[in-house]
């Protein structure tokens, strides 16, 4: 006669055993709404105990989702700190390439950190999600050599960071397609785009703009965008004041 016995835990560290339970908490936020994941999902995702999670995370699912947001937010916030060297666009270019192998690789990760409307949600993960949103415009604007923007400037850069996670995420809703190089020179355009158009109306944009197009070359992403943009220009020249 024969007995089944069970599987014993593997041995692990402290902080194994805690990256080993993140990772699955990570992962199913990342694929179900918050509210839909328990602790037993998380201990069966990782082959434990309901106990054993407690013990490493004793405030339950909302501990482990508060350290799945605070994992992923300190990941990408390195993610725009590129050297300061070489065009602004393509600095820009690096870091989006950064940004999105992190989306691309930790997608359930990026998910669980943007995905909003989640009972989940407190105070501290808001808190967490807005400082990567904040560091990351205070890199770009680094890069545009601007410490203090005023409104206008401010939120052209923001709006477009709130554009990059929009888009990010509906990349990963549609397979991750385009191509993340299409991807990421289709995000460079468009901040380029949304720098030029503000620099019409605002002075400190204008100056900027000059000041980052001054640093470019015809093979940046900024010369590549003015030789597609130019034929258009000749199709609006007619509605300049004397244009024959």
């Amino acid at each position: 006669m024969t007995s089944s016995a069970a599987p014993a835990y593997r041995r692990m560290t402290v902080e194994q055993r805690r990256t080993q339970l993140l990772a699955a908490a990570v992962d199913l936020f990342g694929h179900r709404s918050p509210e839909d994941v328990s602790v037993d999902d998380v201990a069966a995702a990782a082959g434990v105990s309901r106990p054993l999670v407690y013990r490493y995370f004793p405030g339950g699912k909302q501990q482990l989702y508060e350290a799945a947001v605070l994992g992923a937010a300190q990941e990408l916030i390195g993610r725009f700190d590129v050297p300061s060297e070489g065009p602004p666009t393509e600095r820009l270019s690096d870091a989006l390439d950064r940004y999105l192998a992190y989306v691309d690789e930790h997608d359930a990760a990026y998910g669980a950190l943007l995905r909003g409307g989640s009972v989940a949600e407190t105070s501290r993960t808001d808190a967490i999600v807005d400082d990567v949103r904040r560091r990351a415009a205070e890199q770009v604007l680094h890069h545009l050599g601007v410490s203090a923007p005023g409104p206008r400037l401010a939120m052209m850069v923001r709006s477009w960071i709130a554009s990059v996670e929009a888009v990010s995420l509906i990349w990963l809703d549609e397979g991750k397609q385009p191509p993340v190089a299409e991807l990421r020179a289709w995000l460079v355009d468009h901040f380029i785009g949304l720098l030029l158009v503000t620099a019409t109306t605002d002075p400190e944009a204008a100056e900027a703009a000059a000041r980052a197009l001054a640093q470019e070359t015809p093979d940046s992403p900024a010369g590549g965008l003015a030789r597609r943009v130019a034929p258009l220009a000749e199709a609006v020249a007619h509605l300049l004041p004397g244009a024959s």
